[in-house]
């Protein structure tokens, strides 16, 4: 707290103070968030007392800009603060402004105006390709009832084997699967179409499921049903997938969405191109397929000294 008497003056103090406990007594904020905001304040007021040429007052903060809060932003980002931690400080500068406009002792419309740093895409972790086998088996699947059983797994073997989204594999129907097929045709995101393979052990699951289940839907209708013969929703799966956690010892991360990862990552381990990787998934942005995959600068050179004319490894 010495720290922050020297970097604002006392009537500014005394207003963050009030806003520290008014979080704490009225809106019954953690512990944890509350020292958050204060670290945060801590810091802003800390910058503003360099940027400013001197301890922060009300004054200053009244008038304060939108290029102000830009420059505290980019200060930290230059000290390694990453994008969420930055977030997380607007969102308590705001919190603060907004405090001190309600008392009309400033204006939050600088803070209301500027933009969350952009957060890095959060994916799944791939399960290793032992436990993404083990998950998409017909023995592993918990269900007493042997329909189902075959049913799950096969839609967690289009998850794995064909880099499928959950919603649609869920949306396949009885004429997605002629006899023989070797491909499927799939409409992803944004109606774009793309050709997947169906390699045989996952076309045998299907045969399988579609073998055992008591329900036959229309050629035009979802191929996987539910207990009672409607189509299978997206969290009977996610369900399954949790008790398999359990019972496999997989962790938190193990997901559906996580096998479709796996399929991206497995392909590229084993020496599969982006570019294709990108069209089997339905990427738009080979950007995206970058990300996905975990595909760093290390790799991609890898890559080209192992596969490029001009790399020095072949001269």
């Amino acid at each position: 707290m010495n720290e922050i008497l020297v970097i604002a003056d006392a009537a500014l103090m005394a207003e963050r103070q009030a806003w520290l406990s008014a979080l704490s007594d009225e809106r019954r904020l953690s512990a944890k968030t509350l020292d958050a905001y204060e670290r945060d304040t801590r810091q802003f007021l800390s910058f503003l007392t360099g940027h400013m040429g001197g301890p922060a007052t009300l004054s200053d903060i009244h008038t304060l800009r939108t290029a102000d809060l830009r420059a505290f932003l980019a200060a930290r980002r230059r000290d390694g603060a990453e994008a969420r931690t930055l977030g997380r400080n607007l969102a308590g500068i705001r919190s603060f402004l907004r405090h001190l406009e309600r008392k009309g002792l400033a204006n939050a419309a600088a803070a209301g105006a500027m933009r969350s740093p952009k957060q890095p895409k959060s994916l799944p972790k791939p399960l290793s390709d032992v436990q993404a086998l083990a998950v998409a088996s017909h023995e592993a699947q918990l269900n007493e009832e042997p329909w189902i059983a075959a049913r799950d797994a096969a839609v967690l073997s289009l998850l794995y084997g064909s880099g499928l989204r959950i919603s649609e594999a869920l949306g396949l129907t009885a004429a997605d699967f002629p006899a023989g097929a070797t491909s499927l045709r799939i409409a992803g995101k944004g109606g774009k179409t793309r050709i997947v393979p169906l390699i045989p052990v996952v076309g045998e699951a299907v045969a399988t499921y579609r073998k055992l289940c008591p329900y036959r839907p229309a050629a035009d209708e979802p191929l996987f049903r539910g207990a009672r013969g409607g189509p299978l929703q997206p969290a009977i799966i996610q369900r399954a997938m949790q008790a398999l956690r359990g019972a496999l010892g997989l962790p938190e991360t193990a997901t559906p969405h996580a096998l479709r990862h796996s399929f991206a990552t497995h392909l590229l381990a084993g020496g599969g191109d982006l570019r294709t990787i990108q069209e089997l998934l339905g990427h738009a942005s080979l950007s995206t397929t970058q990300v996905y995959t975990g595909v760093d600068s290390a790799r991609l050179l890898d890559v080209y000294d192992r596969a490029h004319p001009r790399s020095v490894s072949k001269h």
